[in-house]
Order: C-alpha cells, then structure tokens, then sequence
C-alpha cells in the first residue's frame, strides 16, 4: 500500500478515502481474487482455477485444499525456498510426518513419485511433478533464536522473519496452535548427506522457473513459509518470491502409477480409503 502522511491518516474520513484509493492496485506479491492464471497445463479449465498467489519473500501462505486438487508451486526467480506443513483438514491432529515420509519410501530425497505421509500411515499429498530436484526432510526450518543468530533479529515481524513463526500466523487461521506446528519439509532447497554423515547444503541460486505440482490426496490445510533454508551459508537473508497454482483435479485411481509403485505406498492409498469409508 502506498505510504501517505500520518497528519492526513489520523482523520477517518481521508484514511477511508486513502483505503479506498488503492482499490485495483497489483504488487508482485499478492493473492489474486478471483485467482486468473495464463499458464494452466493443457486440459485444465480456468473455471477449475481455485487459487493463484505469489508469496513474498519472508511471507507465508496457507489454504485448505479439497482431494483431487493439484498445486503447482514455482520458484519464480531461482531463490524461493517452500517449507511445508501438512494437516488432514478434517481431523487436524494427523498431519504431516517427514520420518515416515522417508522411512515407508526407504528413500530421503524427495522427486515425482513419492509421497507426503502422515502420522498415520496415510497419503496427504503426493508428489506429481517436479522438474527441481533440490529438496530436504531433515533439517526442518529457523526460528526466531537461529535468525536472531544469524541476522542479528529474528521477530515475526521484522525485516527477517522466522519459518516457525509463519507456521504459526498460517495454522492460527485454521483454529491451530503452537503445539500443532510441526516439522516439515522443504521444496526447492536440497541437502544431501555425505557419507561421514555430514549435511551438504544444495540451496542454489538456481535457474528461475522450476516447478513441482502436488496431488491432494486427501482434504488438507496447506501451510507455506517462503523463507531462508535453515543451513544457507549465505549472511544475507536470500529467498524470492515464491508462486502457488491450485486447480481441481479427478481423485487418484486404482491403476494411478504413482499409486501402485510400491507395495508401501498401496498400503497408504488403502489407509486414505478407509479413512473416507464413512
């Protein structure tokens, strides 16, 4: 919003009249209402667009998503850094587990294919594309002491807001709280371990564009912080913005591949079935 004089704010009337003034006005980032997007994937109709916006950097966004729905997340300029909270939108205790995520897919590195697991040994979203490559399930994301650290301040609302703090600003609009934020998993930024076990960071800059699109595989509350990877070695606070496309989509199939790759990951699609077996 564009700034005017405090004299002129403190009466009512030119405030409301300064309010109003910035009707229609586009900053790069910003939900768009109704949500319009030029570059739908081939079949999707724009009247099945449900959410565009572009996450700032040091912003969050968070949505409750039906299943069947994809998002498309883009690292618009080649610096975002998308930590992810995940919780089952219609019984918000279960949510997203990264150590079952790993340890059922005997895999670490997330890519097409795998799968976000709860804590209940079923499939919130699954992963349906992803032309990245760079992502991480062990490190988790800062807080107010490590930015703090690192920045020399780390509040919520200051110049180098926390990942765990947007977490909380986006769970507290689903009636969640502190005790419901939990460790996540993060989309653009990599690590990778080395064989003594030490944690090589894979943050980039990288080429602007890249692009994943999650499956909802249940109903789910989506909560985003676009904020540096916890281990960037860079001093300063280096994130861009972060781009996030939702459409409707069809419900996974019996004979979806991504579905049926592992014995493991058919187990969890039964345990998502069963859930809605109601």
């Amino acid at each position: 919003m564009t700034d005017a004089p405090t004299s002129t704010l403190a009466n009512p009337n030119a405030a409301r009249d300064h309010a109003r003034s910035m009707a229609g006005t586009v900053v790069e980032a910003m939900p768009i209402l109704p949500p319009v997007a030029s570059d739908l994937p081939e079949g999707v109709n724009a009247d099945d667009l449900l959410w565009e916006e572009t996450v700032a950097s040091g912003g969050y966004a968070t949505r409750r998503i039906a299943r069947g729905t994809r998002l498309r997340l883009i690292d618009v300029k080649g610096d975002a850094c998308a930590s992810l909270n995940l919780f089952n939108a219609e019984m918000p205790t279960e949510r997203l587990n990264f150590a079952d995520t790993v340890k059922v897919q005997w895999n670490a590195y997330l890519g097409t294919g795998k799968l976000l697991l709860s804590d209940m040994g079923r499939v919130l979203m699954s992963i349906e594309a992803d032309d990245a490559g760079t992502h991480d399930c062990f490190c988790g994301t800062s807080n107010a002491a490590t930015n703090a650290a690192k920045y020399g301040e780390g509040r919520n609302s200051g110049a180098y807001p926390n990942g765990r703090d947007r977490f909380l600003l986006g769970a507290a609009k689903h009636g969640l709280g502190r005790r419901d934020v939990h460790p996540c998993v993060t989309l653009f930024k990599g690590t990778r371990i080395e064989d003594d076990g030490t944690i090589t960071p894979l943050v980039g800059p990288y080429a602007p564009g890249r692009s994943v699109v999650l499956r909802a595989e249940m109903d789910v509350i989506v909560v985003v912080a676009n904020v540096p990877h916890i281990l960037d070695p860079r001093p300063e606070y280096s994130v861009t913005p972060l781009r996030l496309t939702a459409w409707r989509g069809p419900l996974t199939t019996e004979a979806d591949p991504i579905r049926n790759a592992t014995p493991e990951g058919q187990r969890a699609f039964l345990n998502v079935e069963d859930f809605y077996r109601r």
